[in-house]
C-alpha cells in the first residue's frame, strides 16, 4: 500500500500513510453525503424557485461566519494532509451522485436525507480518529511558517483593497459568481417547467452531478496541468469564460433545457477541473501574509456576496419582464469581461513569477 500511494505523494512514515488514508476516507464520506444532499437541495430550489434570492441572502450571512472559522481550523493541519485528497475524495462525489440518481425516483426525499446521514456519521468517526491518533490540532512546523499571522477580520479586506492584483482576483471571483448564479436560477426554472415529479427532478440533478464529477476528475488528472503548460495561466483562466460567453448567446437564442444542460455541464466541469486549479496558481506569487489574510475575505465576503448580489440582479431582471433567454443575453457580455480579466490576471501572475525567478 505504501509503495502504491508513494507514486502519487511523498510518504515519510507509516503514521503519515495511516493519517493520509483516514483523511481520504473522511473526504470520501463527506463528498458522498454532499452529492446526495446537493441533488435534493437543487430540487427544493427548483420547487421553491420564487424565493431563491432569499436563500442566497441567508447563505451569505452564514458563510461570513463559517469560512473564517474553517480557515482557522485548517491552519492547524499539516499541508501534506490536504494535497493528495482532492481526486480521491471525488470518487465519493461520483458514488453519491450515482446512488441518488438510482434511488431518487423510488424513495421519498426524507429517505434520501436519512441515507445521507450515514456517510456523514462515518466521516465524523474518521475525524475523531484523525484528531486522537494524529493530533491534527497540534501540528508544529519550523521556520517562517511557524510564525503566527496577526490581524483581525478587517485585515484581509484592507489587504485586498491595497493591492491591484488582489482586487483583480476579487473581481474575477465576483464575475464567476455572477455567471454561476445566472445559471443556477435558470436551471431552477427550466427544470421545474420540464418535470412535474419531484423524484424525477432529483434524479435529473443527480445525473448532471455524476457527469460533472467524472469530467472534473478527467480534467484534474489528465488535462489541466497540460493545458496550463501549453497555454499559460491566463488563457487557462479565460477558457471557461469564453465558452460561457458563447453559451449564454446560444441559450439566449435557444432557451431550451437541452441547450442549458450542455452549457451547465461544460461550465461546472471546466470550472472545477480547470478554472479553480488555475485560479489557485494566482496565489503562488504572493507572500504568506497577503495570501492568508486576503483569502478568507475573498472566499466569504466576495464569493458569497457575489452570489447575494447576483441573485437579486436576476430577480430584478425577471421582475421587469425579461425571459430566461433575454437574461442569458444580458449575462453574455459579463462573461466576456470575465474572460478579459482572466487574461490580464494571468499576464500579471507571469510577470510577478518572473520577477521572483519562478516558473508557473
Amino acid at each position: 500500500m505504501k509503495g502504491w500511494v508513494g507514486k502519487f505523494v511523498e510518504i515519510r512514515s507509516d503514521d503519515e500513510l495511516k493519517g493520509l488514508l483516514w483523511g481520504t476516507a473522511y473526504g470520501f464520506f463527506i463528498m458522498f453525503s454532499y452529492y446526495i444532499l446537493r441533488a435534493v437541495r437543487d430540487e427544493i430550489s427548483s420547487a421553491d424557485r420564487g424565493n431563491l434570492q432569499i436563500l442566497w441572502t441567508a447563505v451569505f450571512f452564514v458563510m461570513l461566519v463559517a469560512v473564517p472559522l474553517y480557515s482557522w481550523m485548517a491552519s492547524k493541519w499539516s499541508r501534506g494532509v490536504f494535497v493528495p485528497l482532492a481526486n480521491r475524495c471525488s470518487v465519493g462525489g461520483i458514488l453519491g451522485s450515482a446512488v441518488t440518481a438510482s434511488l431518487a425516483e423510488v424513495l421519498p426525499t426524507f429517505s434520501l436525507l436519512l441515507i445521507a446521514c450515514i456517510p456523514l456519521e462515518m466521516a465524523s468517526w474518521c475525524a475523531l480518529v484523525l484528531h486522537r491518533r494524529f493530533e491534527t490540532g497540534n501540528v508544529r512546523v519550523e521556520g517562517e511558517s511557524s510564525r503566527a499571522i496577526t490581524g483581525n477580520a478587517w485585515t484581509g479586506m484592507r489587504a485586498v483593497f491595497a493591492s491591484p492584483y488582489l482586487l483583480g482576483i476579487a473581481g474575477f471571483i465576483a464575475l464567476m459568481t455572477f455567471v454561476s448564479t445566472m445559471l443556477y436560477f435558470q436551471q431552477a426554472h427550466l427544470v421545474a417547467d420540464a418535470f412535474s415529479d419531484r423524484g424525477v427532478r432529483t434524479a435529473f440533478f443527480a445525473k448532471i452531478d455524476l457527469v460533472v464529477n467524472i469530467l472534473t476528475v478527467v480534467f484534474q488528472v489528465y488535462l489541466t496541468a497540460r493545458i496550463v503548460k501549453w497555454l499559460g495561466v491566463g488563457l487557462t483562466l479565460a477558457m471557461v469564460p469564453i465558452v460561457m460567453t458563447l453559451g449564454f448567446v446560444a441559450l439566449g437564442l435557444y432557451p431550451t433545457l437541452a441547450i442549458f444542460v450542455v452549457i451547465h455541464v461544460v461550465y461546472r466541469a471546466g470550472r472545477y477541473g480547470m478554472t479553480k486549479p488555475a485560479r489557485e496558481m494566482l496565489w503562488t506569487v504572493l507572500g504568506r501574509e497577503e495570501k492568508y489574510k486576503a483569502k478568507p475575505f475573498l472566499d466569504a465576503a466576495v464569493y458569497r456576496g457575489g452570489d447575494l448580489v447576483s441573485g437579486w440582479i436576476y430577480t430584478g431582471l425577471a421582475a421587469i419582464g425579461l425571459s430566461i433567454g433575454a437574461i442569458a443575453l444580458v449575462a453574455a457580455p459579463v462573461a466576456g469581461i470575465w474572460a478579459i480579466l482572466g487574461l490580464r490576471l494571468g499576464r500579471r501572475e507571469e510577470t510577478l513569477a518572473q520577477a521572483q525567478g519562478e516558473t508557473t
